[in-house]
Parts: structure tokens; C-alpha cells; sequence
């Protein structure tokens, strides 16, 4: 593999803009990963080479890619705007739309040396209806297993080694999930982290912007750039005893005993480098939170939606027509209620982390089914995108078929360091084994 390919972000960033690395190098390497694997991954919607080499080549032209992602390649999920690019929100609707302006993330990429590889594959209008693109985990090529969704090329993408890094949107599981079922890191931040300008909106109250990466410290660094936040160097060292609580959450039940045991190991590999674990209980507070985020999430889809239902009702997808028909159904009375049941936990949750520094909790039910007619049950990370903490996916173990299994670090509100550097400690531990 080329050499290239290995290099962390902030070490491609810190060699292009030493000079000591062209941007066009870098973007070469990934150009041929891309074309080398992606016949049979089907992880881009919209990739052009020869675009890419030139807007590295046009970097290198003016003394040298500037900025502290200076050359580094990102894979842009589709359902963000980009103006050089086409952008369909994964529906034929928008099959031929070209944005006149880039989404504000995308643009902050840019403004700070970044190069847009190309658009990642997304379900339609991030919800259900999966796109082509199959998990490179897969043990058997005549087998496809779902890379998990919306996400699903980004995630297929970063895990293939096709891009370093690549944006995710999560309104409900579609940045954490899809990193659980192929074994990379997926970082959901604070909802209003990232700005979501130029995002085609699902449910304005829970999306969020956040990143798929191949370790901890490449997500921090993506997100940190573009936040303006420095998160350190996640080294959680030298700290006093750290207290992780274990949330089994309301829906053990739907465990598998490969995730109970990644949960497990990750609990233990912690606990051995000095953490203290406990149990960590808010269930009266939090078994209504995966409904109230169903109910959130379909009204307010029904809201955004409006144009396209009655302009193009027969280019949306039937399981999509269900969710708008089910927000439709939900009262404005009814949604402030469900409102209330948010604001109740968010309470709940914050008392909690009076009492622990993060808490672990599993990422998905499962190891990533097969097929792809589904992208998975989105159960475990609902609730936490309800309620707007910040997670961080980790792949800890893997389940029968050998695909990988993760853990979310869980952090509180605006307490995204925290939560990144238990997660790269988690990390090490592992790299360590």
C-alpha cells in the first residue's frame, strides 16, 4: 500500500504545508485506492479524478496548500451541498440539482486546505431506503453485508481506506452505527457543533454533522479544525480515576452477546488502566426517549418535506411516504409534549454525569446484518441523538461472522474532549492487546 495511505491527518496536514509532501501526491494515492476498490463497494455517488487532481494540483500552484487540513482529502456525504459537485440528498428528485454554494462545512474544508475527494453515498434523504454500497467488512463477496445508513458511504469509504476522513450526518444513528458495523471511529459532536447550513434538513431539532474516521484522533482533529476547538491531545494520563458508568440503556434486551461482550471488554480494558466503573441507571427518565425521537424526527420531516410530497409524491420511496405519513399523524400538541419528554432527560442525563465522566453504552444491536436491503436497527444511538450529547463510536470486538462490533463513549453536553480522550484511551488499550 502506498505510504501515503498511513498517514494520519495531522501528519498529512503538517507535511503538505511543509512542503515536504505535495497535495497532489496525497490525492493521487487515495485517486487510485478509489479506483482500484470502489467497482465493488459502490461508496461514491459522484467522483471525478480528474477534479480531484486538480484542485490539489491548483493548491500546490499558489506556494503550497495553506491551513491546517492543508491537502487532506475528505469524502463529502451527499447530503451536503457542494458547489462543483452534483448533490441528490440520495433521491431521484434531485438527480440532476447542482448547488450554487457549497454547504458552510464544506466550505470551512475548503477554507482551511482541505480537498473534496468526491460525494459519498447516502440513503434517500438520510433515512431508510439504502443505497448500493456494501460494508468492505464483508467476510464473503457473494454475501454483502449493509455498511449501516445514512452514512453508508462514508462510512464503506473511510473504512476501505479510500478517503482519511469523511463527513456523517445523525439524526438518529447514522454516524454511529454505520462505524460500529465497519469497524471504524464515528464522532457525533454536541448537536450545533458543526453548522448545518447548506444541509438538506430531516429534522432541524436532531441532526447533527459529525465525521467518520479511522482513529480517534483524526475525528478530533477534523472536527476540532472546523469548530475552532481544540480538543488537546486526548491524553486522559495523570487525571484523577476516571469514572465511566455502564448504561445498558433501555434496550439490553436487543443485545446480542457479541455487543454485551464488546461493552464487556471495553469495561475491563478501562477499568485495567484505572478507571472506576459502575452501573449507570436513569431508566425511569429514559424509556420513553427512542419513542419521543420517532415522533420528533417524523414530524418534523413531514414539515420539511413538504414540497416534495405534493410536487413528486411517486419519486419518494415508500418507506419514506410512511415517515412523512406518521409526522403528519403527530399533533402540534403531541410534539411538544414529545418536546418535553427531550427536555425531562436532558435533565436526567446531566444529573447523571454529576456522578460519571462519560458513560459506555453499545453502538448497535448486532454486527452488521447481511444484505442490503436494510441498513439496520438505529435503537442504541436514538436516544443519545434526542438529547444532543456528544458520542464517540469505537470498534472494541467483532460477532459470529467476524464483522466488527464498536462501543459509544458517551460525554456531556459541550463535554466532547472528555469524551474523545476516554475514547482514544479506550483506543490505545486496545492497540495494545
Amino acid at each position: 500500500m502506498n505510504e501515503v495511505l498511513a498517514l494520519s491527518l495531522r501528519e498529512i496536514a503538517r507535511q503538505v504545508a511543509q512542503g515536504a509532501l505535495s497535495a497532489e501526491a496525497v490525492t493521487r494515492a487515495y485517486v487510485e485506492r478509489v479506483q482500484a476498490l470502489d467497482g465493488d463497494l459502490h461508496a461514491w455517488e459522484y467522483f471525478d479524478a480528474a477534479a480531484a487532481l486538480a484542485q490539489a494540483r491548483q493548491l500546490d500552484a499558489h506556494g503550497g496548500a495553506k491551513g491546517e487540513l492543508a491537502g487532506v482529502p475528505v469524502g463529502v456525504k451527499d447530503l451536503m451541498d457542494t458547489a462543483d459537485m452534483p448533490t441528490t440528498y440520495g433521491s431521484p428528485i434531485y438527480a440532476k440539482h447542482r448547488p450554487e454554494t457549497d454547504a458552510a462545512a464544506v466550505a470551512a474544508v475548503r477554507a482551511a486546505g482541505g480537498i473534496v475527494l468526491g460525494k459519498t453515498v447516502t440513503t434517500e434523504f438520510a433515512t431508510f431506503k439504502p443505497g448500493a454500497t456494501v460494508n468492505p467488512r464483508s467476510p464473503n463477496a457473494s454475501t454483502p453485508h449493509t455498511p449501516g445508513g445514512s452514512s453508508s458511504g462514508s462510512a464503506a469509504a473511510v473504512a476501505a481506506g479510500m478517503v482519511p476522513v469523511a463527513f456523517g450526518t445523525q439524526t438518529a444513528a447514522s454516524i454511529i452505527r454505520p462505524a460500529s458495523y465497519c469497524g471504524i471511529v464515528g464522532y457525533k459532536p454536541t448537536f450545533g457543533t458543526l453548522p448545518t447550513a447548506g444541509v438538506k434538513s430531516l429534522s432541524p431539532s436532531l441532526d447533527t454533522i459529525g465525521v467518520l474516521a479511522r482513529s480517534v484522533d483524526d475525528a478530533a482533529f477534523f472536527v476540532g479544525t472546523l469548530a475552532r476547538w481544540e480538543f488537546g491531545a486526548l491524553d486522559a494520563a495523570g487525571r484523577a480515576p476516571l469514572r465511566i458508568g455502564i448504561c445498558m440503556t433501555p434496550h439490553w434486551a436487543q443485545t446480542t452477546d457479541a455487543s454485551r461482550a464488546a461493552l464487556a471488554r471495553a469495561g475491563r480494558l478501562l477499568e485495567a488502566a484505572g478507571a472506576v466503573l459502575a452501573d449507570a441507571q436513569f431508566d425511569a427518565a429514559a424509556a420513553g426517549l427512542a419513542g419521543a425521537q420517532i415522533q420528533i424526527m417524523s414530524y418534523e420531516a413531514a414539515a420539511a418535506f413538504v414540497p416534495e410530497l405534493h410536487e413528486q409524491p411517486e419519486q419518494l420511496s415508500e418507506p419514506f411516504r410512511a415517515v412523512l405519513a406518521a409526522g403528519l399523524a403527530v399533533s402540534g400538541a403531541e410534539y411538544a409534549r414529545q418536546q418535553r419528554v427531550a427536555q425531562h432527560g436532558r435533565a436526567a442525563l446531566a444529573s447523571l454525569f454529576e456522578r460519571f465522566d462519560v458513560l459506555l453504552a453499545p453502538s448497535a444491536p448486532c454486527e452488521a446484518p447481511a444484505g442490503l436491503a436494510s441498513t439496520g436497527d438505529p435503537i442504541f444511538s436514538r436516544m443519545w441523538t434526542l438529547l444532543g450529547n456528544p458520542c464517540v463510536g469505537v470498534p472494541v470486538g467483532s460477532g459470529p461472522s467476524g464483522l466488527p462490533i464498536g462501543v459509544t463513549v458517551i460525554g456531556p453536553r459541550w463535554g466532547d474532549g472528555q469524551a474523545l480522550a476516554v475514547a482514544a484511551q479506550l483506543e490505545r488499550a486496545l492497540g495494545a492487546c
